[in-house]
């Protein structure tokens, strides 16, 4: 794969504008974008956009029309391979362009947080400055060169890039700190960014986090297929799940090894928590809740293995003190469909329908009847 740091292609032809012109064809379809040139004969029939638009700047300087449709980053990592040299002449009005290095932190006034950038900050320390610059080295090297590429197509985060978010610790800081973050560097091989221990972890360095995992980005479908649903999802299961289930769940899941995500929202009710419509009805052996019902945009689900469900244990008049939450794993009676969404399907947005799904009783999160309390509780955070 072509990442966007790497060295441009040796451009060693030069071109005038006129002899970009004699190539306005079909069969020869040269662009100028900024200072380059580019052949764009091959790509038009797969511009996701169509091929008349590629035809409609044929020969010409399709800079302004390229950067009202596309972003900068595009020309990095898709167009790059379409370079045949420079323009004679470069537009005299070209703006600056900044390249870093992986996990280089910018220069540029106020592109970062200020503590990032020489202003004292009483909430930052070295550990925090190891643990961003680790991350973005990570993000820039592992996630960006393909992102904007695989939102683009709608493509999910693959299981080995959840596996090695696992690894390096990313999973593990987007989740607030407690007893599992250590569990999982000392069990299960997990290395916190910056090589911090848990010990030193604190919500500053989850904030970073999540700055370095989802809003830096700038591809908001696949960064939220890179964990929109699990760090909403596992927390209630860390938090109130039991001793077995917190821990087994836990490593499962921080380890990129299972996917987990939030169920709450219903066609019927929308993000009415207290009007949840889902049913759980405990079986006569008492051993299960059997749960029917369906849950609506809930991201992440087209791929989870976990769902953490809100469900009207009490009846329906009960309101909110009839709502529990209960851990329920894929298999029968489970099924999820996807949804389109305004953005791109890398979220994995699903419908999803439970038809008699045996739940253990074991898997119930806090105590029945207290569903609303944990939801606001996960909310609040």
């Amino acid at each position: 794969r072509l990442s966007p740091f790497s060295p441009e292609p040796a451009m060693s032809a030069v071109y005038t504008r006129e002899e970009v012109a004699r190539h306005a064809s079909d069969d020869s379809n040269w662009v100028i974008i900024d200072d380059k040139v580019y052949d764009l004969t091959r790509f038009a029939a797969f511009h996701p956009g169509g091929a008349a638009f590629i035809s409609s700047v044929a020969g010409r300087d399709a800079t302004d029309k390229f950067y009202a449709f596309h972003r900068g980053d595009v020309l990095r990592s898709m167009a790059s391979k379409y370079v045949i040299g420079v323009v004679a002449d470069p537009p005299l009005g070209k703006k600056a362009t900044v390249t870093l290095e992986p996990g280089e932190l910018s220069r540029v006034p106020y592109a970062e947080p200020s503590a990032f950038q020489g202003l004292p900050s009483p909430y930052y320390n070295e550990t925090h400055r190891r643990f961003r610059l680790d991350l973005r080295k990570f993000f820039d090297e592992e996630v960006m060169p393909d992102a904007v590429a695989l939102d683009a197509r709608g493509t999910h985060p693959s299981p080995e890039l959840w596996r090695l978010l696992g690894k390096r610790g990313v999973l593990a800081s987007r989740v607030q700190h407690g007893p599992w973050l250590k569990d999982v560097v000392e069990n299960c091989g997990v290395t916190l960014p910056g090589g911090i221990l848990p010990d030193e972890f604190d919500y500053f360095h989850e904030l970073i986090a999540h700055e370095e995992a989802s809003g830096r980005l700038g591809v908001p479908g696949y960064a939220d297929g890179l964990g929109a649903g699990f760090v909403i999802g596992l927390p209630p299961v860390l938090q109130f799940g039991s001793s077995e289930v917190a821990k087994r769940v836990g490593r499962e899941v921080l380890t990129g090894t299972k996917r987990i995500c939030l169920a709450i929202s219903g066609p019927e009710a929308g993000s009415d928590v207290a009007n949840v419509a889902c049913v759980a009805e405990k079986t006569p052996d008492g051993l299960f809740y059997k749960v029917n019902g369906v849950k609506k945009w809930i991201t992440n689900g087209v791929f989870a293995d976990y769902f953490v469900t809100a469900v009207r244990t009490g009846p329906k008049s009960s309101g909110i003190d009839g709502l529990s939450l209960l851990l329920v794993e894929r298999g029968d009676g489970l099924e999820t469909k996807p949804i389109k969404t305004s953005y791109s399907a890398s979220a994995g947005t699903a419908y999803v329908s439970y038809d008699d799904v045996l739940v253990p009783v074991s898997n119930l999160l806090g105590k029945e009847g207290e569903g609303f309390k944990l939801i606001m509780h996960n909310f609040n955070h």
